[in-house]
């Protein structure tokens, strides 16, 4: 989720990162784990592949007794998805699909900036949960389980802080649904559902959680989101019970319920909004959770990972304040100011910086930057890595290519 110059934002993948918490109230703040010192491992390449079984890691003692989901990658061993990957003859994304399916995601983000910044289009008609790994084009990489309805069915959803919305594919779908590895989940089966009507406060506000006007269907409310690779999600929106964890259940949630759906979601059921809009999970809990959320990757695909709400923080939390990215106030933004290599800091302006802005996001999964920090990145590395061969690009990538 192209580059204007005035609008442009650079995205930091959070593949290498242990430990993310973010808080969105007046004076938000993002808590980063990181190391007191600078020193050198030599790492066996080996490791660095993920092996044919799901490895369940135990919860950190840091976040024992918050509210935790598992989270998982979607195309690792521990995502239910993998099952519907293999039944119907998909593969792994290559190198190059990836970058594809990542430049598409960037152009979404991009897009949705211009349009807050610009006008909007018309649609046509403390819980811990386990996250999973799920890349495809437009979507997120990592995946937890939740449960919704009454009785509650457990659904597969991409969890992305880079969507407000949340949504999943609904029956009877009436134009087009795509396969799924759960049962698509039936609103006549579930005695909590219902459709928000098209006067409601809450369909106006779609249009700031999606960036594109809200339609109406015989008095009820009609949500769209389009991805940058032209997947789709159009259907009902409406509200239903959400059930994080056995003890942390919420009533009246507002999500998608989806009737044309259209994309590689990797056999995932929809997507969990954690944003920064009202209608995101994390303003809809915002009463129990206080919009403090936290997730931690698993290290390879075939490990598991959690997504943490609410709870305190460990006393070895740095932080660094949030920024609002011009056109993108529902984006986490962070104000970079230096780049260091080997403990030396790059000769770039901060300026370079402040002009573009910079966001985080789960679902990219490269890390992008303005060319002149990118030339100085790339030529003091090169610099570090002087004693090994240069390998040969395997990819179709440009260096050269907008960030």
């Amino acid at each position: 989720m192209a580059t204007t110059p005035a609008s442009s934002a650079f995205s930091f993948s959070f593949t290498f990162f242990l430990l993310l918490s973010f808080k969105t109230a007046n004076g938000d703040v993002i808590e980063v784990q990181q190391q007191q010192q600078l020193h050198f491992h030599t790492v066996q390449l080996s490791s660095l592949f993920p092996s044919d079984s799901c490895d369940v890691s135990p919860s950190s003692s840091a976040t024992q007794g918050l509210n935790k989901l598992p989270v998982f990658h979607k195309h690792g061993p521990c995502a239910q998805a993998q099952q519907l990957t293999r039944s119907t003859n998909h593969h792994k994304p290559t190198a190059d699909e990836i970058l594809r399916q990542d430049e598409s995601r960037v152009q979404t983000i991009q897009s949705r900036s211009r349009k807050a910044a610009g006008g909007d289009v018309k649609v046509a008609d403390s819980t811990t949960i386990p996250a999973k790994d799920g890349s495809t084009v437009g979507s997120g990489n990592y995946i937890v389980t939740v449960g919704l309805g009454t009785p509650a069915r457990q659904l597969s959803l991409i969890f992305d802080t880079g969507s407000d919305v949340t949504w999943t594919q609904c029956q009877p779908c009436v134009r087009s649904c795509y396969q799924q590895q759960e049962k698509i989940f039936d609103p006549a089966s579930s005695a909590s559902y219902r459709n928000v009507s098209c006067s409601a406060a809450s369909c106006s506000a779609l249009s700031s959680a999606t960036g594109n006007t809200p339609g109406c269907s015989s008095s009820t409310c009609v949500y769209g989101i389009q991805y940058g690779d032209s997947s789709f999600s159009v259907g009902f929106f409406g509200t239903e019970k959400l059930t994080l964890t056995s003890t942390d259940v919420f009533d009246n949630f507002f999500f998608g319920c989806g009737q044309n759906n259209q994309g590689n979601f990797g056999g995932a059921a929809g997507l969990l909004g954690l944003g920064r809009d009202k209608l995101s999970l994390v303003s809809q809990t915002a009463q129990k959770y206080n919009k403090l959320f936290s997730y931690c990757l698993p290290s390879s695909s075939s490990g598991t990972g959690f997504l943490t709400f609410g709870g305190a923080a460990t006393k070895s939390v740095k932080y660094t304040p949030i920024s609002s990215i011009a056109g993108g106030s529902n984006f986490y933004g962070l104000d970079i100011t230096a780049i260091s290599v080997g403990g030396r800091k790059l000769s770039v302006s901060a300026t370079v910086f402040s002009t573009a802005g910079a966001i985080i996001d789960s679902g990219t999964v490269i890390t992008r930057l303005p060319p002149a920090a990118y030339s100085a990145l790339r030529s003091a590395f090169r610099q570090q890595m002087s004693r090994y061969p240069l390998g040969q690009v395997t990819t179709k990538m440009s260096c050269e290519m907008e960030p």
